[in-house]
């Protein structure tokens, strides 16, 4: 065999390799997402959504620490802590958001641009909802920041605008949110999230409904 079939041959090989490694890291990012989605939307307040949630954070926990190099499964584990830390709510739910936190914190430094930068759209909202000192770490100022950001990467995308767009009613600017929920509410579909979507749109037009 010549040396550049040789090369052929390894090259397809190792290709070959990459896809069916890829396979499982899609299809379990996949699943937590879906199942986010489904404690998130479906469940109602209460001990069995704050159940779901806390199961789900020690599963999406397990898949960060199995792909150690990779930022999405940080910022999916980070997405999962903050809703848990919501729903818990009360001063037990601090520790979870620090969790969120830290789990955010290091997806940014593997790839802040992962997932369309949702990194920055997640941190910034936490910081926005956490209390502020003494009892939380919640910034209004960093949470600004952040959620710029979000929006410098992913300018058209359902999430940072509507984040955003939550941030400025939370501090009484309403009016200037509404182009931002114009936006998210003209948000393209995103593949294999109909069910976020949907939960996220309606959020969008209650909170364009209440800045009107």
């Amino acid at each position: 065999m010549k040396a550049s079939r040789i090369t052929v041959v390894i090259a397809a090989a190792f290709l070959s390799f990459n896809a069916s490694a890829a396979a499982p890291f899609d299809e379990e990012l996949a699943s937590i997402q879906e199942l986010w989605a489904e404690a998130n939307y479906k469940l109602p307040t209460g001990d069995e959504r704050k159940r779901a949630l806390e199961t789900l954070s020690g599963r999406a926990h397990e898949f960060s620490t199995a792909n150690p190099t990779r930022a999405e499964p940080l910022i999916w584990e980070g997405i999962v802590l903050s809703t848990y830390a919501g729903a818990k709510g009360g001063l037990g739910a601090l520790g979870i958001a620090k969790k969120s936190r830290a789990a955010l914190e290091a997806a940014l430094k593997i790839n802040p641009n992962a997932l369309d930068g949702s990194a920055y759209t997640s941190l910034g909202a936490l910081y926005s909802k956490v209390p502020g000192f003494p009892l939380g770490f919640g910034d209004d100022d960093k949470a600004q920041t952040l959620l710029l950001k979000a929006l410098a990467i992913n300018p058209g995308g359902i999430d940072p605008n509507y984040f955003y767009a939550q941030y400025l009613c939370d501090h009484d600017q309403c009016a200037q949110a509404l182009p931002y929920l114009q936006r998210a509410a003209e948000a393209p579909p995103r593949v294999g999230r109909q069910l976020a979507d949907e939960g996220r749109h309606r959020e969008v037009l209650a909170l364009m409904a209440k800045a009107k």
